[in-house]
Formats: structure tokens, C-alpha cells, sequence
């Protein structure tokens, strides 16, 4: 399937597309509002709240802008590649959990975002400076250097 067909076919039955996707997907995050579809062999999220997928927007966007410098980010408006994104989603949410909730066992984004937004100042007054460090902080998996000969 060539991949406008699919972003075609995707965006047709997921309307609602989950914006910590990639984190969810990695498994290093949960979420009760979350949704699969099978697009083309592909798994993509859906959130089943848009109550809840605006208050992640509006976390998500404060993450990146907030975490340009660090991850050394000169346009915030572009495109980012997928590990960047990675590096954003992933390492915002365990910045997050570590400032909200740090006796968690595993990161719950709607519960944690739900959390964020009820603290006085909502989410613009969450921390940024702890919490972009884990942003930093963040690693994803090493390639493996290949099959043995």
C-alpha cells in the first residue's frame, strides 16, 4: 500500500488520532482512553475523549515549545523526526509522572494530563524546567549491531 492511500485510509476510520501515539505504541505509556485500529497491517490509536485528546494537545504543545532548547530544536513548527518525537513524547511523560505522581508504577496519560490540568495554574503552570529534563534524560532503545557472522 503506498503510504497516501494509507494516510488517506487512516485518517478516514481514525478521526480521533491519539497524540502520545508513538509513546503508547512503545509501550512506554498507558492510557485508558485510548482506542486500536488495524490500518494496513499498522496499529494506530484513537482517543475516545476529545474532552481528553484536547488537554493532551495542549500538553504535548507545551512540551515541545518548552524542550526546544533542550533537545536542541531551532524551528518547533516543522516536522520532527520520529526519534525526536520519541524523545518529546516519552521523556515529557516520565518528566511529568516524576513532578505529579512520582510513586507511579507505569505513566497513565489521561490520568496524569487529568491530574496536570486540576493543579492550580493548570498545565502552564506545571514545572517545565523538571519536567524537560526528562525530556533530556530520555534514551530510546540502541540498534543492535547486527547478526553474528
Amino acid at each position: 500500500m503506498d503510504e497516501g492511500a494509507y494516510r488517506l485510509t487512516r485518517e478516514g476510520i481514525n478521526r480521533l488520532p491519539c497524540v502520545f501515539e508513538k509513546a503508547l505504541l512503545a509501550r512506554e505509556a498507558v492510557c485508558e482512553q485510548s482506542r486500536k485500529h488495524a490500518v494496513a497491517e499498522r496499529e494506530t490509536l484513537a482517543c475516545a475523549s476529545p474532552l481528553a485528546r484536547a488537554g493532551c494537545a495542549a500538553l504535548h504543545g507545551l512540551l515541545r515549545g518548552k524542550s526546544a532548547f533542550a533537545i536542541g530544536l531551532t524551528d518547533t513548527a516543522r516536522i520532527l523526526p520520529h526519534a525526536v518525537s520519541m524523545r518529546i513524547q516519552c521523556g515529557g511523560l516520565a518528566g511529568l509522572k516524576a513532578v505529579i505522581d512520582p510513586e507511579a508504577t507505569a505513566i497513565d496519560v489521561h490520568r496524569l494530563v487529568a491530574a496536570a490540568q486540576a493543579r492550580d495554574g493548570g498545565l502552564d503552570g506545571l514545572p517545565f524546567s523538571r519536567i524537560v529534563q526528562g525530556v533530556a534524560a530520555w534514551r530510546g532503545r540502541r540498534r543492535s549491531r547486527g547478526r553474528p557472522a
